[in-house]
């Protein structure tokens, strides 16, 4: 661990965190393009009862929203948070103490780290904390997969399960909703990396996951076909075992429903994804997923908060 504090404090003078390779000295305060300086930037600690079945179980996901992020999404449901300054800054040592709270307290079943990409050097600190104070609960990193390797280099043997969510396969789509036209190539090196630290998906005997990988692809209204792409590079690249949420919650936020922004000069307006996602896209991509073998899915009912798994 202190081998990983050093590299962590160092990715920090010259922020090589994520995929923007800003360079700016976070330590001295410098902001990049996530906006977020030397101490963690959280919106909300919570337990959350809105997460896979095997993650949230019956007492919750001890879940910790990070405000800002590196993506600029233009659909984003979390836009509020994740392009504005919004929450309070914790050191890494004061978030171990949140992340207690969540095990000792909320009895929650895991620590879920959402949106991490751009503080991962800051969750080796806070990471650290929390052992020597007792933490012995899975950790969770929770991410848009627009991770730099170098952060998940850090992350190796320190998180528990990797839930990525890839939501387009082209540099044309990654750039349009975004703002980042290497998304999808960052995307397939990141979830590649984090297979080979966590492997396939793994329960505890009362059918909660304990360790591996969980991926997630949000279905895009109109983007069925890349859909398809990523489902096709995810059995050749990791196999037929991984375990898959075909995510059907998409709605017009942000700047592709605001009137208002739509009738600003020069905005796009985005009308090919201005609409809820059909339910005909959803089971498009689920058969999709069953005809080339996939067959381990989040289908089941959530619990709700204390209700056991049956």
């Amino acid at each position: 661990m202190p081998a990983k504090l050093k590299a962590a404090e160092k990715e920090l003078a010259n922020c090589k965190a994520c995929p923007r390779d800003c360079g700016v000295d976070r330590l001295a305060g410098q902001l990049g393009m996530c906006g977020v300086g030397r101490k963690l930037l959280v919106s909300t600690v919570a337990p959350h009862f809105a997460e896979e079945s095997p993650l949230q179980g019956w007492n919750g996901s001890g879940t910790v929203f990070f405000s800002m992020c590196n993506l600029r999404c233009v659909f984003c449901q979390n836009w509020d948070i994740s392009q504005k300054r919004a929450g309070f800054e914790l050191s890494g040592a004061e978030l171990a103490d949140w992340m207690m709270k969540l095990q000792d307290f909320g009895n929650c079943h895991n620590i879920n780290f959402v949106t991490p990409e751009h503080v991962a050097p800051q969750l080796v600190e806070a990471i650290a904390a929390a052992v020597e104070k007792g933490l012995n609960i899975p950790i969770i990193y929770n991410t848009s997969v627009y991770d730099g390797l170098p952060s998940l280099a850090l992350m190796d043997g320190l998180v528990d399960i990797y839930m990525p969510d890839f939501k387009f396969f082209t540099a044309e789509s990654g750039q349009r909703y975004a703002k980042a036209r290497d998304y999808a190539e960052v995307a397939k090196a990141a979830i590649k990396e984090m297979h080979r630290q966590v492997g396939d998906l793994v329960f505890s005997p009362d059918g909660l996951a304990k360790r591996g990988l969980l991926l997630r692809h949000l279905v895009m209204p109109g983007l069925v076909d890349e859909g398809k792409a990523i489902l096709d590079w995810l059995v050749m690249e990791l196999g037929r075992d991984t375990y898959v949420h075909i995510m059907e919650q998409y709605s017009p936020r942000h700047l592709v429903g605001s009137g208002e922004q739509r009738s600003r000069q020069g905005w796009d307006s985005y009308e090919d994804i201005n609409r809820p996602v059909s339910s005909d896209e959803v089971q498009q991509l689920r058969q999709y997923a069953r005809s080339i073998g996939l067959w381990r899915f989040e289908e089941a009912p959530r619990y709700e908060a204390g209700e056991m798994a049956g």
